[in-house]
């Protein structure tokens, strides 16, 4: 019975450590790997000891998504061209606008604004801001002092504050942008298109060198040249789909039911697109056409 229990208590935490895994780590496939990693430690350990479960798992999860980061950055080094965190397809609710709101922290923009975070800003600041823990708790998971930690979480949203990447855009500015980029790469007419666009949008490739793409990061009147012109050509209207990706509406590319491409997006505080991403690594697609639900009042994440 003991063992059950142990077990049940786990599956009950399992989605909350793969929600802060997978912001940690932006790889769905590392954040499930820290997520057994973590079980595996679950079930050595001595839970008599154990006087708080769920703080336990969040202590070993975010430790091991630390030793994860690191392995990361040399791994970055070689990477091949850009780097996007793997796309999800995010089951909608009822309310676009309020999921929206609910899913900041899921979005791609903010996934790569947390990349520029040092490893334990990043997990203070998820922890407190994202998963709610107080600055006692995140002292305790990160084996810091309480002020530390604060200075950490101060430090880190000031620089998110100072970004634009938890802009929400409302569905009526997605959709104008979607029509927009249909329309340009049906027509190839830049005109609808440029409208829409920051004037310091940029748009980024990640294929990993697996597939197709641009390898350098790309700005302004490039990025509406580029759709324009070379999307246009090799985009297939009737093979693309609307999704719902990091909590945002996206597009999708498919080729014989299978996706090669997805897409979302950056707004700025005005509405306009700032961020292109565009992910045709395939190892980052395998999963996009099963979709996640995300609750939104602990974070948690299932497939």
């Amino acid at each position: 019975m003991a063992e059950t229990s142990d077990s049940m208590t786990f599956e009950t935490m399992r989605g909350r450590l793969i929600g802060l895994a997978y912001r940690m780590l932006g790889s769905m496939a590392d954040a499930e790997d820290a997520v057994q990693d973590t079980f595996v430690k679950w079930q050595d350990a001595d839970r008599a000891r154990i006087a708080n479960p769920e703080a336990y798992l969040t202590t070993v999860c975010t430790n091991r998504c630390l030793d994860y980061l690191k392995a990361a950055h040399r791994k970055r080094v070689d990477y091949v061209g850009p780097w996007i965190p793997e796309p999800l397809q995010i089951e909608a609710g009822a309310d676009p606008e309020t999921d929206m709101e609910r899913a900041q922290s899921l979005t791609t923009a903010f996934l790569l604004l947390l990349e520029r975070l040092t490893p334990k800003e990043r997990a203070a600041y998820l922890l407190r801001e994202v998963f709610g823990k107080s600055y006692g708790e995140v002292s305790e998971i990160l084996g810091l002092r309480e002020a530390s930690c604060r200075q950490l979480v101060s430090r880190a949203g000031r620089f998110v504050r100072s970004q634009s990447a938890r802009a929400t855009p409302t569905p009526e500015q997605q959709d104008i942008f979607l029509r927009a980029f249909l329309s340009a790469i049906e027509t190839g007419s830049p005109d609808e298109l440029a409208d829409v666009l920051a004037a310091s949008v940029q748009l980024r490739t990640d294929s990993g060198g697996k597939a197709a793409a641009i390898s350098r990061v790309i700005e302004g009147q490039e990025v509406v040249n580029f759709i324009t012109r070379a999307i246009s050509r090799l985009w297939d209207r009737e093979q693309i789909v609307e999704l719902q990706i990091n909590g945002m509406r996206g597009l999708a590319q498919l080729d014989d039911g299978k996706v090669v491409t997805a897409m979302t997006l950056g707004f700025t505080d005005e509405g306009k697109v700032d961020q292109i991403y565009i992910v045709r690594n395939p190892d980052k697609l395998e999963r996009l056409a099963m979709p996640t639900r995300h609750d939104p009042s602990n974070g948690a994440l299932w497939q």
